[in-house]
């Protein structure tokens, strides 16, 4: 099977052919019909991650083995399984959750894999779906798709989790008054996508690109506010005639984190999910002055994948905007993505 894999950090894609896997116990061989090119997959082709203060994690340094196929939002058609995974269908189309852990810890037995510190995403630390065929360990990491389009349903397996998983952190401020969303791209339109989904109140969205601000508000948000504004913070309050229950950050950056803190209320909550990089920019003592909580979110777990794909199968989630792509480019894809030209998500289609 053709593949595409990180075989040098910073260096481009290089296509490789590797062994079809033969599934064996519980595993499940999907053919890929949609790869989704998320913002992570950058750090993973580049090798790490900006900690700030002249800091990088290095993924060589944490033992990231190559070469490695990218892409953790995959969906395809089961094509062959082991004698355990009684529960799949072969030709049917299936979402494939990727954020496996160890299944042993106890972060694992409390239904959080994707907190695992053994952690075996697909696309990180196993081969990802920017190949023609993808192994997935066990057969329930697998969701059935029915009649829905795999290129358009894999960003569910992370920018939709993903957000999801940020969404159900605000709690009941999410149906009481617009939050903010900080980031208009994939992760950003999807938010607003499920926001809608779960009937909350509304979004003002913050975003420095004004076609992706335009994007915003056609997927529903109340506003868009340009994210270089020095005001930026008093513009959402005049637009809520009140401070911000809640900021979720899909960026996390010095600048959106900053902004995300100062349009808070007291006792306001920011939740953090991009992995942009640098340090954090906030005098210590304001934390506990204005009584705010910081909550790291990294992507989400089964249950709320599955979750979200109910709400998806109800039809109560718009689809953001797909640009399909074919897995051979793959590297113009990334490079895309990089450079800040796309809107919403691309999606290699190698079937």
């Amino acid at each position: 099977m053709r593949c595409y894999c990180v075989t040098e950090f910073g260096r481009p894609l290089v296509a490789m052919d590797c062994d079809l896997p033969e599934p064996t116990g519980d595993e499940v061989l999907v053919r890929v019909k949609g790869a989704g090119v998320c913002h992570s997959d950058l750090h993973l082709w580049e090798g790490g991650y900006d900690l700030g203060n002249g800091r990088i994690l290095s993924l060589k340094d944490r033992g990231t083995k190559l070469p490695l196929a990218l892409g953790h939002e995959i969906a395809g058609e089961a094509i062959a399984a082991g004698p355990q995974a009684t529960r799949i269908e072969a030709g049917r189309n299936y979402l494939v959750y990727p954020w496996i852990g160890c299944g042993e810890c106890s972060v694992c037995r409390a239904g959080n894999e994707n907190l695992c510190a053994k952690a075996q995403f697909l696309g990180v630390a196993r081969h990802g779906g920017y190949a023609e065929h993808v192994l997935v360990p066990r057969s329930r990491y697998l969701l059935d798709l029915g009649d829905i389009d795999p290129a358009e349903a894999a960003p569910y397996a992370c920018s939709g989790v993903t957000t999801y998983s940020a969404l159900k952190k605000a709690g009941r401020s999410l149906y009481e008054k617009p939050i903010v969303i900080i980031g208009a791209g994939g992760l950003g339109l999807m938010c607003l996508a499920i926001l809608k989904g779960m009937g909350g109140a509304g979004a003002i969205v913050v975003e420095l690109d004004p076609a992706k601000r335009e994007a915003a508000l056609k997927a529903g948000a109340k506003a868009a506010i340009d994210g270089a504004s020095p005001d930026a913070a008093a513009q959402i309050a005049a637009i809520l005639g009140e401070q911000a229950s809640v900021a979720i950050d899909l960026v996390g950056a010095p600048a959106t984190a900053s902004l995300g803190f100062d349009c808070l209320e007291k006792g306001g909550k920011l939740i953090i999910v991009g992995l942009f990089g640098g340090s954090a920019p906030w005098p210590l003592p304001f934390i506990p002055m204005r009584g705010i909580t910081i909550v790291g979110s990294l992507v989400g777990n089964l249950t709320e994948l599955t979750e979200l794909m109910a709400l998806v199968r109800a039809g109560k989630v718009p689809p953001i905007p797909v640009t399909r792509m074919p897995l051979s480019a793959a590297n113009d894809a990334l490079t895309m993505l990089r450079d800040g030209k796309v809107v919403g998500r691309t999606v290699l289609t190698p079937a």
